[in-house]
């Protein structure tokens, strides 16, 4: 157990974006621990980069206490009580669309927000949304939203993206402002009435009128009963570490399979000459994930065998509907403080941009969580009333000896669990976190754009000795551009043996890492938790 230091605190944060990072500091600065700042930081990225994350998507976090119990908040929304899968079917044939409407669940992440505060926030809920507030005013345009503002607009786009991001006609580009007037009025309902607001209040009200007028079958019930649910992770001890990450509905187990693989077979060097039996680990754990990755509330799921075993007794699959291409999707944040607190928490609309459809009055933009639910009837993942899909975000911590010893986040869509393992198992060969996460990456499965599942994307400057590996394991290998964003945007926090910490954001985001290092305060602009 931290061991809180009465005179002076030391908040750590790693975020995709430097105006996150810089609210996730400020959180600190006014007295906050480690989940204001994330929670502040998570918000901020809602406003700018609307691409990967917003108000309308889901949440799933770590949060780990001064006492140290380490808890999973899954946030992950649910289809709505009058769905019915052979309407689904007659509709779209076997496999639900990317985009549109019947891709939108109960969007979780406002009351993920909430699950999370009640482990001991301490700014209040007003204070911790006032960066996004504020940012709503305009934001320079980044580097990867621009991306994928150009990729959308090429792809063609509805009009609720169209009027966000080609205002007065011009398509914005890297350094405009991105200014967002009904969004900030919706922060501003948030920051007054509380979480609540979003499932039951007046912007409940507009957004399921605005979902609904385009064919949802998404009540006012659906959003009211959403509730977060808090279970404990799955954890596995590997190389002096418990590996934490969250359970299902979420494909977080594939991490500790690929480790627990790596164990059992003795592999020493899995980053070099183990590298092909580490991404082969990977790819029959994708086919696991295929037959058997579900809502455990809704199906039957073996964790045990999830990770050690093959789960039996499944049939039909989940076809391409996890591994099929997500761009951007995806933020994580890593958070961790000198009081004990940490915070991995993981934040998505899915594919970029979500489901393309962004609410005029609200300026709330919706994710399509719902395309991976599959229309197999025989899949454990197939749609029903207040399920879960099977869901890619997958939050991890590490602990040694009691104390936290790295806070990991990653986007990167089906590739997450594969861009940890090789984060994580060169922070435990002594890289330091900036160089275990700018370190060159591969990751099997479809990740990029027009390449089959069963090849293996490695960025251009791989190690040789990792690549023969790969060959000599008989996997197909791609060679993709260094740095590519398409191989996730990685956030973490080591905290070394003296309790000092350090914290890297990914050269492939427009992130920062900070540590900062403060005398005991007042809060400010708080009563407390609230």
């Amino acid at each position: 157990m931290s061991v809180p230091n009465r005179t002076s605190f030391t908040g750590a944060l790693a975020a995709p974006h430097a105006l996150a990072s810089e609210a996730g500091l400020a959180a600190y600065r006014d007295g906050g621990n480690a989940i204001d700042a994330a929670i502040a930081a998570a918000a901020v990225l809602t406003v700018a980069y609307p691409h990967n994350v917003a108000l309308g998507g889901d949440l799933i976090a770590l949060v780990r206490t001064p006492a140290g119990e380490v808890f999973c908040v899954n946030a992950s929304g649910w289809a709505g009580k009058d769905v019915n899968a052979d309407e689904l079917r007659a509709a779209h044939g076997d496999a639900l669309p990317v985009l549109g409407v019947d891709t939108v669940t109960v969007p979780g992440a406002v009351r993920g927000w909430d699950a999370l505060r009640r482990f001991g926030a301490r700014l209040s809920w007003e204070r911790t949304l006032e960066p996004a507030h504020a940012a709503c005013a305009g934001v320079p345009v980044a580097e990867s939203l621009a991306t994928h503002i150009a990729e959308a607009e090429a792809a063609g786009w509805s009009e609720d993206v169209e009027r966000v991001f080609r205002p007065s006609g011009r398509l914005l580009a890297v350094g405009d402002p991105l200014v967002q007037p009904r969004l900030a009025d919706s922060f501003a309902a948030l920051r007054v009435n509380g979480p609540d607001e979003f499932y039951e209040g007046g912007l409940a009200e507009h957004t399921i009128g605005f979902l609904r007028a385009r064919g949802s079958r998404l009540t006012a019930e659906d959003f009211a009963a959403f509730t977060p649910e808090t279970v404990a992770p799955l954890e596995l001890s590997y190389r002096g570490l418990v590996v934490l990450t969250s359970p299902p509905n979420t494909h977080g187990f594939l991490l500790l399979r690929a480790l627990a693989a790596l164990g059992r077979r003795g592999i020493v060097d899995p980053l070099g000459h183990g590298f092909g039996t580490l991404v082969e680990s990977f790819r029959d754990g994708n086919e696991v994930r295929s037959r058997a990755l579900a809502d455990p509330r809704t199906a039957t799921v073996d964790f045990d065998a999830l990770v050690h075993g093959d789960p039996d007794g499944t049939t039909g699959t989940v076809g391409d509907d996890l591994t099929d291409v997500a761009h951007g999707d995806t933020v994580g944040i890593a958070a961790a403080d000198s009081d004990g607190y940490a915070v991995s928490l993981i934040q998505s609309v899915f594919h970029s941009f979500g489901s393309g459809l962004i609410d005029a009055e609200t300026g709330i933009l919706f994710h399509n969580r719902g395309t991976a639910f599959s229309l197999d009837p025989h899949s454990p993942n197939v749609i029903a009333p207040l399920k879960r899909p099977a869901h890619t975000l997958m939050p991890v911590l590490t602990t040694q000896a009691g104390t936290t010893k790295h806070v990991l986040a990653t986007m990167g869509g089906q590739g997450q669990p594969q861009i940890l393992a090789q984060v994580l198992l060169r922070l435990l060969d002594g890289e330091s976190a900036e160089h275990a996460i700018a370190a060159p990456r591969a990751v099997i499965g479809r990740q990029i754009d027009g390449y089959p599942a069963n090849t293996v994307a490695a960025e251009a400057d791989l190690d040789d000795g990792a690549k023969r590996s790969l060959i000599a394991s008989g996997l197909t290998v791609v060679d993709v551009p260094r740095h590519t964003e398409d191989l996730g945007q990685t956030n973490a926090i080591s905290i070394n043996d003296d309790r000092s910490m350090t914290a890297a954001s990914d050269p492939r985001s427009d992130g920062a890492g900070i540590v900062a290092h403060y005398p005991r305060r007042p809060l400010l602009g708080t009563t407390g938790h609230q």
